[in-house]
């Protein structure tokens, strides 16, 4: 039972209203959005219960619970009152994740008991592009094959590691971590350049609307490092997912990754919002 008569439990029934409010904004809720569409919201299938905040008998805003506590449209009170059930069932997630105000509010709300954080990631720019990207594409980047899957994945377990401070096997030995690469693998949206058995570049589109999509894990092997092969992977994964998969690419990065950032507005990305990131 939820603890307020101001939220509730979202389900199949609430699809238009919460499509209309996630399409309001299809690159800051990109993920949520890929969720849902994919799974529904039957807390079931999904995996993850999605509350609501109504207001004046409307849904104003939602928060995605599951391995990630994603607050969307969320003001302060809507996010005091899902912080009320938050705190009621206490910490699943392992990252809250979600504009930079909401975020700040849900967390000092939340921090006293659930803290402290392991890492927190206070300013996360979000970037989208939605032409062609203004550097030239490396051709030697493509497609994953399943046949590849044993290669990619330690380049995918190594960026992990290196981008979240923690190995993706230190819960359940890496099992639901290789279920997931093997499906962007499979479904053909793991992209890398691979030479002679090692994996220079790769990058996966790990959600996807029909508005957008977002491009996650960028990893160079670090002997390979600082010379163009991000840039030009990037560039070659964004045309890929312009002519494939959806007319909006987004990701977002760490403010201090200043070679990143600069190697992202070369390809073509421009700021659009920022994020912040609570990881335990």
């Amino acid at each position: 039972m939820l603890r307020t008569s101001s939220v509730r439990m979202l389900g199949e029934r609430d699809r238009e209203s919460v499509y209309a409010l996630l399409d309001a904004d299809p690159v800051g809720n990109v993920f949520v959005s890929s969720r849902l569409r994919a799974s529904g919201l039957h807390s079931g299938r999904l995996g993850a219960e999605v509350w609501g905040y109504v207001e004046r008998g409307s849904l104003t805003a939602l928060c995605y619970s599951g391995a990630n506590l994603v607050p969307v449209n969320a003001g302060p009170v809507a996010i005091r009152h899902f912080s009320e059930q938050a705190r009621s069932q206490g910490r699943r997630c392992s990252s809250i994740v979600g504009p930079v105000d909401a975020v700040s509010d849900l967390w000092s709300r939340l921090g006293p008991l659930w803290g402290p954080a392991r890492a927190i990631r206070e300013r996360q720019p979000v970037l989208e592009i939605s032409e062609q990207p203004h550097t030239a594409p490396d051709p030697l980047v493509r497609r994953v094959r399943m046949s590849e899957f044993g290669l990619v994945l330690p380049a995918c377990v190594a960026m992990f590691t290196e981008e979240v401070g923690v190995p993706p096997d230190a819960g359940d030995g890496g099992s639901l971590y290789r279920a997931r690469v093997e499906e962007l693998v499979r479904t053909g949206r793991s992209f890398a350049r691979i030479e002679g058995g090692r994996v220079v570049f790769k990058a996966e589109i790990g959600a996807v609307t029909p508005y957008a999509c977002q491009i996650q894990g960028v990893w160079v092997h670090p002997d390979l490092r600082g010379r163009g092969h991000s840039e030009a992977g990037m560039a070659a994964v964004v045309r890929y997912a312009l002519a494939e998969i959806a007319p909006c690419v987004t990701l977002y990065v760490n403010d201090y990754n200043t070679p990143a950032r600069a190697a992202y507005r070369r390809v073509g990305f421009r700021e659009v919002g920022a994020v912040r990131s609570v990881l335990f």
